[in-house]
């Protein structure tokens, strides 16, 4: 309630007219950045020092401010600049990575693309379980503590990581095992090593589907898949199998990039009705609802069952692969239609027909 009032008071100020888009400079910043661009919007960047160079090399952020460390958007200085500039704040994976749900809640005044509300489902691996339940997709088994394992298991950290630290275990043995080697690489700490959940690993191809919940259109809309590329599981192949086993390399699924996939269009008509039951369910929790864009993480097994078992409530990095060229916005919108764009364009017609309150909080 108190976020609501700050952002009202700051929205009552702004010169909707000439809004910019801001985002911290990271993930998709550049997605963000060029959609913004082609709708017709300033831009604004938050960036860190040894980051700048990429957003000078591509110069779509009209003002770039400097920052050590992202937590630095929580200062008032900081916030005043953005509100200065009638900025719109978009959300993305390292705003959940760096700065904590309750920061993100209570200290940050100014207006932000989306649903805040539901970042704390998003962050809560059981209030996901909850909600991806509610909406009536199908989940891997979760134990509660190693002593259940009874089957391969993926040990996952809480939070947005990009895979860091996650490993393979099939008993509370291997599971020992594996934590304390993820400390001894500095890949987790201790206290990640109380914090990890615990997945049945189904055996599958991960596909990522994007969408884009739309209020001016009162629409899901389906906008692409990708799956992740991952070191070391996805490098492990090229070496044989025999100096694996001599070698004892544990597998990690660090996240360095994203691969777009063109599904079976058998497989699209339940990945719609999947995204349009989560859109629903949310609105039950969390009213209105997903704001712009979300993300399932999903298992598609031999037999054709979908397993979900991650949602992000925001932008994701793997939207990346579709600037300029993902083949379902081009279906629907026609050419050069990707994320970025389909946010900046979302808000602009939010202005257009005097409906900003409902697509920022």
């Amino acid at each position: 309630m108190v976020r609501a009032k700050a952002i009202q008071r700051a929205l009552s100020g702004y010169d909707l007219k000439n809004l910019s888009i801001g985002t911290l400079g990271s993930h998709s910043a550049l997605n963000i950045f060029k959609g913004a661009k082609e709708e017709g919007f300033r831009t604004v960047c938050v960036c860190k020092k040894g980051d700048r160079i990429l957003y000078e090399r591509f110069p779509l952020a009209d003002e770039i401010i400097q920052v050590e460390s992202f937590t630095e958007i929580l200062d008032d200085d900081v916030q005043e600049k953005l509100r200065e500039r009638n900025t719109v704040l978009v959300p993305h994976g390292s705003f959940t990575a760096y700065l904590s749900v309750e920061q993100m809640v209570n200290s940050l005044n100014v207006p932000t693309f989306g649903n805040c509300e539901l970042l704390s489902w998003e962050a809560s691996r059981e209030k996901q379980n909850e909600w991806l339940l509610r909406a009536g997709l199908k989940l891997p088994k979760v134990f509660e503590k190693p002593e259940d394992i009874d089957r391969l298991v993926i040990a996952k950290l809480p939070g947005a990581r990009g895979g860091k630290g996650y490993f393979l275990a099939d008993s509370q043995k291997s599971f020992h095992r594996k934590a304390r080697e993820m400390v001894s690489r500095g890949l987790i700490d201790e206290r990640d090593a109380s914090q990890i959940h615990l997945q049945e690993y189904v055996l599958g191809v991960n596909a990522y589907p994007h969408y884009f919940s739309s209020i001016m259109n009162s629409e899901v809309e389906f906008f692409g898949v990708d799956k992740r590329y991952e070191t070391t599981v996805d490098a492990i192949g090229r070496i044989p199998a025999s100096e694996q086993l001599e070698i004892g390399l544990s597998s990690t699924y660090t996240v360095i990039g994203n691969i777009p996939i063109t599904l079976r269009e058998s497989i699209l008509p339940e990945m719609i009705r999947m995204g349009d039951n989560v859109m629903k369910t949310s609105r039950e929790i969390a009213p209105p609802g997903i704001v712009g864009p979300f993300c399932l993480e999903t298992a598609i097994t031999d037999n054709m069952e979908i397993y979900t078992f991650e949602i992000s409530a925001r932008i994701v990095a793997g939207t990346n692969v579709g600037i300029g060229t993902s083949p379902y916005p081009y279906l629907k919108y026609g050419e050069n239609m990707y994320m970025g764009r389909r946010i900046a364009l979302e808000i602009r017609e939010a202005v257009r027909q005097g409906r900003t309150k409902e697509i920022l909080t």
